[in-house]
């Protein structure tokens, strides 16, 4: 098993609670009077690409960013990689909570929330930031995707984790670098904490004084990517467009399922990628949604 019981169960946990709050967003961005099918964004228009072929912009960007990503971190330029994330999270965020309020509150909340996440993280704000980010990233790519076109990018996706995991290896390099400089895109579950989860005193005693020095504790810690939450959201998001809400709400548990398949069966301290099977949960909970449209 790769995590403790306890642990697992919590990342579980979130993971499903992100994509429920990412359907909901999804959900009130639907808007049948617009000619799109969908509300305005208030971050500007979204992408013009075909439905058909819309994954191919969408795995480009993700080969160039890691490209990007990869040369900041080799010359540690880690202030332009935190620059960056601080405005991806912003946009995300103030797509997300524009789901539910006015742009101007959205605007607000979503500033005081990057700031906080990128200068003061810990456990609540990483975490609870992340069940928002990837319903504003859906709210963006959902609306030009087909199933055939987001069938085509999962597919792709899990490739290229896997190939990027266990081949190459430079997912598990980010991964420590974005770990290392407190900007880690996904979930973080600390296994335990110290005083205010940095750091505890420890007093050591001789026969003739008394010292006390303050040490940092590494903790062991869970984590699954962004990646792994935002695709399989879309995923259930374009479900949703083109075949019904209950239909989309059905794929959470399946990805959820492969989820759990690997963290049971993955070993401690051993890297794997997580989307080649919560990709084909996605696939088996399509085809029990299209089962049950033919009974």
């Amino acid at each position: 098993m790769k995590h403790s019981s306890k642990v697992t169960f919590i990342l579980l946990g979130f993971f499903l609670v992100a994509q429920f709050i990412g359907l909901g967003i999804v959900y009130n961005y639907i808007d049948v009077t617009q000619e799109s099918g969908f509300k305005d964004l208030p971050i500007g228009e979204r992408p013009d690409v075909s439905e058909e072929t819309s994954y191919i912009p969408i795995i480009l960007a993700i080969l160039i960013g890691t490209v990007i990503m990869l040369f900041l971190l080799k010359r540690k330029l880690t202030w332009i990689w935190k620059a960056w994330f601080f405005l991806a999270i912003f946009l995300s965020l103030i797509v997300a909570f524009f789901a539910f309020v006015p742009a101007y509150v959205a605007l607000v909340l979503a500033l005081l929330f990057a700031i906080w996440k990128i200068f003061k993280p810990n456990f609540w704000v990483q975490n609870l930031t992340e069940l928002f980010i990837y319903g504003g990233l859906a709210a963006i790519f959902v609306p030009i995707l087909n199933l055939v076109s987001v069938s085509v990018l999962m597919v792709l996706i899990a490739i290229y984790d896997a190939y990027a995991v266990w081949k190459s290896k430079h997912m598990i390099t980010l991964a420590k670098a974005q770990t290392d400089a407190k900007v880690f895109a996904g979930l973080m579950i600390p296994y335990a904490t110290g005083k205010k989860g940095k750091i505890v005193k420890s007093v050591k005693k001789s026969a003739a004084k008394v010292s006390t020095k303050m040490t940092k504790v590494k903790v062991r810690t869970a984590v699954l990517g962004g990646g792994d939450i935002g695709f399989p959201l879309i995923f259930a998001g374009v479900v949703m467009t083109k075949m019904g809400l209950w239909q989309s709400l059905i794929i959470p548990f399946f990805a959820a399922i492969g989820l759990t398949w690997l963290l049971f069966h993955g070993k401690k301290d051993q890297f794997y990628p997580a989307m080649p099977f919560i990709g084909v949960g996605c696939f088996v909970g399509l085809g029990v949604v299209w089962l049950i449209g033919l009974i």
